[in-house]
């Protein structure tokens, strides 16, 4: 006759130890989830706050390159239209838009930075109203029919923009130690060492209806 074998089954629990180790890796387990969902969603913030500065700044230098290049616009040619004032930070324009043959309201054209807001950063601003937010550095540089810089408005036949914006939150653990030029290199913004990113935006645009 043969025995059985008999299976002893414990009923006997964990031990502290077994449950302390337990614990310890279910910690490193939650820690790694919990760093990798943080890591994400900055990750994600980060980059809508420089959609949203990058789609600030183009829609700005859509409207600065339409009007500017409108400059000058005259077709009765009694008007005297033109660039009035051409500033390294700032730009006024003239152009006869309804042809009556004189320039009356938002047919004369300001383009500077100002902080509009009152938040202690420049925007830009159009005849004093706001264009866009968060704008650190704005730059004209004007050519002649050569393409040689000049400051003489009545010589001007394209004007160089070049835009610096910021996002509207630092990125902490990001520091901008860039220094910003414009088209000719020259130096326009920085460094600033600050926790902002930025994105330089450039055009040329050709003044259509300068020197006819």
């Amino acid at each position: 006759m043969k025995k059985q074998r008999l299976t002893m089954i414990s009923n006997r629990g964990f031990t502290l130890a077994e449950l302390l180790i337990g614990l310890f890796v279910s910690a490193i387990v939650m820690t790694t989830i919990l760093s990798a969902y943080y890591s994400q969603n900055k990750s994600y913030a980060v980059q809508e706050q420089v959609a949203a500065m990058v789609q600030n700044l183009r829609a700005a230098m859509d409207i600065m390159i339409r009007e500017i290049r409108m400059a000058g616009y005259d077709p009765t040619g009694t008007a005297n239209t033109g660039i009035v004032t051409a500033n390294t930070t700032s730009i006024t324009i003239t152009e006869d838009l309804d042809g009556d043959g004189s320039v009356a309201g938002d047919e004369n054209i300001t383009y500077a930075l100002a902080d509009s807001d009152g938040d202690g950063d420049n925007d830009l601003e159009r005849n004093n109203n706001l264009i866009a937010e968060n704008i650190d550095a704005l730059d004209f540089l004007y050519l002649d029919e050569t393409g040689n810089p000049t400051a003489l408005p009545s010589e001007i036949r394209a004007v160089q923009i070049t835009m610096v914006a910021k996002t509207g939150r630092g990125d902490r653990g990001y520091v901008d130690s860039v220094v910003y030029t414009n088209q000719q290199g020259i130096g326009i913004f920085g460094p600033i060492n600050d926790n902002s990113r930025r994105k330089r935006l450039t055009a040329e645009v050709r003044c259509r209806n300068m020197g006819l």
